[in-house]
């Protein structure tokens, strides 16, 4: 079984100043606001954590939106891993929206995980850049529990060498959408009666976004393909690729 590092450093967090580390890919972990079935700050936590443990990041978390209203600051970033969910206490100004978007599309990147997708439900380009997201009275699950995770592309560098696994967690299904994705991890829904999507990859202009629908909790994330696929789909997001652990 592929492992990662065990490891956790214990970083604190900083502010979204220019990443410190040369050489590393430079995130900005965007948390925060989060619907009451989730403790986002532990969500937060064990992401950072995965992260930090494959040696590959330079992190910069925030938890609010000022960093997208600027330009400037968001441009010294590879790559947003937005692990919040934005819903009622915060929004985006016209000029967020269009760096956000800008950011992507000039060829950098942006990994949503879990809740994510559902954010900004009025604003109709992130439904768009998302490929698929929850909405909510569409989209559901049925209670959290144990499934089986079945890979659906053996050959991407997110999931090569990676077989089925078992996991505890929700289990998304009818996510909204109609752009061309590239399924690299599903499971069969009972739910939908469907075979969902739960990772999957798709171009947005010159950019990349990955959409990761595990990670619930803390306890959903500990599952150790789940963090070889958090670190894997934040690096290649990044850069296309995914390299050897340092």
């Amino acid at each position: 079984m592929l492992a990662l590092a065990a490891v956790v450093l214990g970083l604190p967090v900083r502010g979204a100043d220019a990443p410190a580390n040369p050489g590393k890919i430079r995130v900005l972990l965007l948390t925060g606001e989060d619907a009451a079935a989730h403790n986002w700050k532990d969500m937060a936590a064990a992401t950072k954590g995965i992260l930090e443990a494959a040696g590959k990041f330079d992190i910069t978390q925030v938890e609010d939106l000022k960093t997208l209203e600027a330009a400037d600051a968001l441009a010294k970033f590879d790559v947003i891993v937005q692990t919040g969910c934005f819903l009622k206490k915060m929004d985006l100004s016209d000029q967020g929206k269009e760096n956000l978007l800008n950011f992507v599309k000039n060829g950098k990147a942006i990994y949503l995980q879990h809740l994510a997708t559902a954010s900004f439900p009025k604003w109709k380009e992130f439904a768009a850049l998302a490929g698929r997201n929850w909405v909510m009275g569409k989209s559901g699950h049925s209670a959290r529990g144990p499934f089986t995770a079945d890979i659906a592309d053996a050959t991407h560098p997110i999931t090569k060498g990676l077989k089925g696994f078992p996991t505890d967690d929700e289990l998304y299904s009818k996510l909204q959408g109609t752009a061309e994705i590239q399924a690299l991890v599903t499971a069969d829904s009972k739910f939908s009666n469907k075979t969902e999507p739960l990772v999957f990859v798709h171009p947005y202009g010159q950019g990349r976004v990955v959409v990761n629908n595990f990670g619930h909790d803390k306890k959903a994330l500990e599952t150790p393909e789940v963090r070889i696929l958090v670190a894997r789909g934040v690096e290649w997001a990044a850069t296309g690729a995914v390299s050897p652990a340092p």
